[in-house]
């Protein structure tokens, strides 16, 4: 199956980096054999993918860096790179490849220390395969100093390293870093597009895929845990029920904190089945018998991993909090739709009851404002405002409308 099938709903795109791999491929050969390249080539050494949470940005990024190092005898034969079958194309989509570095994090932000790590491996040339591929999934996650550190590979890269960074919009990387990379833009998929996906991968009874998909707006990854995790669907369902338990004071602080504890909760649920490891295999490395102290001198190691866990699980915490205001989002914006007479396909349409009570119970106006609220409960938690008096903040506001 060819790598370009995981694009889902992104036919333009796929097209586009199927072309580029093919100059790649035409390039690789030119390089490596002293003759001037081909003009008009399709092919640069850095790309920045974006589009909104979902679309398959980092999707994107893995299936063109396998197209770059795919070593098909079909290629020959005029064959697209990018077979999905030969080794590169398969350690590449599993981040086993040697020349392929797939960054991500957990933290909140990418300092100057990792990136400059990053920009040495840059300068190596290809070990193994074809290209010298940097896959950076959280580019909008840099800091001013790593951006400006990144800056410099990017403007003068090695002849075989191509960096491929991945953002919400191109507002989220520095002006100086965007203007030298080529442009990819992809769209939210279509529903139906997000269901078969479901179906044909994943084996999911196509009734349940159908509604994870409409319910998440397009959303791959989030669809794909909707249909396959009952807490998830459980988490959702308590939080689609909070515009009904706001009628007075107590009620949206009592709901505000139920909002942070469940959050809190995704957090702590995943620092459980992720740090205990993490810490025992640190402890191996750094030489701790079993049960035994830690041998002298490995303090500084553990604590920096601890503040890592740390910052990893208030990043989780503020994911998940921001999933359940998107989901809220969504929830409102069903309201907005039946007020309006819209045709526009119900999101939540297991509350469609629910949905038409609140839409009959106040105007538009008093909809879209309750909107607003949730956005800015959003802005505000970007801005390391406290969780719980944002929240506070917004149920408030949806009570007055």
């Amino acid at each position: 199956m060819p790598v370009w099938d995981d694009l889902v709903g992104q036919e333009k795109v796929s097209e586009q980096l199927a072309a580029a791999a093919r100059d790649a491929d035409a390039l690789v050969t030119t390089i490596t054999s002293n003759t001037p390249p081909p003009e008009a080539s399709k092919m640069t050494h850095a790309w920045l993918f974006t589009g909104p949470p979902g679309s398959g940005r980092s999707t994107a990024a893995r299936a063109f860096a396998a197209a770059l190092q795919c070593v098909s005898p079909d290629r020959a034969l005029g064959g697209i790179p990018g077979c999905g079958f030969c080794d590169g194309c398969h350690t590449s989509l599993v981040g086993t490849h040697a020349d392929v570095q797939i960054v991500r994090t957990d933290m909140l932000s990418i300092g100057v220390k990792e990136t400059r790590d990053l920009v040495r491996r840059a300068q190596l040339s290809p070990a193994t395969g074809r290209w010298q591929v940097i896959v950076l999934e959280d580019a909008d996650r840099l800091t001013e100093g790593a951006g400006n550190v990144l800056l410099k590979a990017v403007e003068e890269p090695a002849p075989r390293t191509v960096w491929l960074l991945c953002a919400p919009s191109i507002e989220d990387v520095l002006p100086t870093i965007r203007s030298r990379c080529r442009l990819l833009t992809l769209r939210t998929p279509p529903v139906d597009a997000v269901a078969d996906i479901l179906v044909r991968r994943d084996g999911i009874e196509p009734g349940v895929a159908a509604v994870a998909a409409r319910a998440t707006q397009g959303h791959i990854g989030r669809a794909r845990r909707l249909a396959t995790d009952p807490r998830a669907r459980e988490r959702r369902a308590a939080v689609l029920k909070l515009p009904l338990r706001i009628d007075d004071i107590g009620g949206c602080l009592k709901a505000a904190q139920e909002l942070i504890d469940t959050a809190s909760e995704d957090a702590k649920q995943l620092a459980e089945e992720v740090d205990v490891k993490e810490t025992e295999d640190m402890k191996a490395a750094l030489g701790a018998a079993q049960g035994g102290r830690m041998p002298r001198g490995t303090a500084g190691v553990m604590k920096e991993l601890e503040d890592n866990q740390k910052r990893r699980r208030t990043r989780t915490q503020r994911d998940a909090l921001d999933l359940a205001l998107i989901d809220l989002t969504g929830f409102y914006r069903d309201v907005l739709a039946l007020q309006f007479g819209s045709r526009v396909a119900l999101a939540n349409t297991e509350s469609e009851e629910i949905l038409e009570r609140l839409a009959r119970g106040g105007p538009p106006e008093a909809t879209l404002r309750r909107i607003d609220a949730i956005a800015a409960c959003r802005e505000a938690l970007d801005r390391n405002v406290a969780p719980l008096l944002a929240v506070e903040a917004m149920t408030m506001a949806l009570r007055a409308g």
